[in-house]
């Protein structure tokens, strides 16, 4: 049986914003610093789709079991690629996957193999779940994934604000990006800022090495600009990316 819908799905995003929301009503979670993936599982078949709404599965082979393993037999999550490294979240080792040969993917997975954390669950068997509530989608995903084994992950969640703060300052240099906000009582709104996102804010003169063009505007349009740093052998890294950026 086929799922509800299938890939293309904009993932729902979210606003910035300069510090959590308060009051009755929010949850909040991690915001990790990785590639953005929705997965799709169709009995034996998976499919990887990216924020760009490209599929990501020759650039991680090694997740298709485990995600087949772990994931509920027809069901649609939405997630966060990312790969540790020993001193935490690793976006360069991301984006060195993103090659043309397999070969080198094959190594690179083999050396540094990457770990799906999933948030939010979009369709389970026959069911569309985009409407319901966040706080359905989210008892229904702890209770699909709540013992998923690695190199799957449930992401963490609590609606303590204090609890949340602690994560933003207590895991700062090791992976977590910031915490996102959601409200319990929300639907999932595909290409929507209808999240809050609180980022650490980090200052630094760049460089631009490149950009992606906007998914709305290929060849047209910029989406974001790359962003790198030399180190002390003048060896640029990948940093970064800046984008929101407007038409004027």
């Amino acid at each position: 049986m086929a799922l509800p819908f299938h890939s293309p799905v904009e993932p729902m995003l979210a606003k910035l914003a300069g510090e959590l929301p308060e009051g009755h009503g929010w949850l909040y979670e991690p915001k990790w610093d990785g590639f953005r993936a929705l997965a799709f599982r169709d009995g034996g078949e998976l499919h990887l789709q990216s924020r760009e709404l490209k599929p990501l599965n020759r650039y991680f082979p090694e997740l298709e079991a485990p995600l087949l393993r772990e994931l509920p037999e027809r069901s649609v999550v939405d997630g966060e690629i990312v790969i540790a490294g020993k001193a935490g979240l690793e976006f360069e080792a991301l984006l060195l996957r993103i090659h043309p040969a397999a070969s080198r993917v094959k190594m690179l997975a083999q050396e540094s193999p990457a770990s799906y954390i999933a948030f939010d669950l979009l369709a389970l068997g026959d069911d569309d779940l985009r409407e319901r509530p966040l706080a359905e989608r989210r008892e229904m995903l702890e209770r699909a994934l709540g013992k998923a084994r690695a190199p799957v992950h449930l992401t963490p969640a609590s609606a303590d604000r204090a609890v949340a703060q602690d994560w933003f300052s207590r895991f700062e240099g090791a992976g977590l990006d910031g915490v996102v906000a959601k409200q319990l009582d929300s639907t999932y709104q595909p290409g929507k800022r209808a999240m809050v996102k609180v980022k650490h804010a980090r200052t630094a003169d760049c460089v631009v090495a490149g950009f992606r063009w906007h998914k709305n505007g290929p060849g047209t349009m910029i989406g974001s600009l790359l962003l790198g740093l030399y180190d002390d052998e003048g060896t640029l890294h990948h940093v970064g990316i800046a984008s929101s950026f407007t038409t004027a």
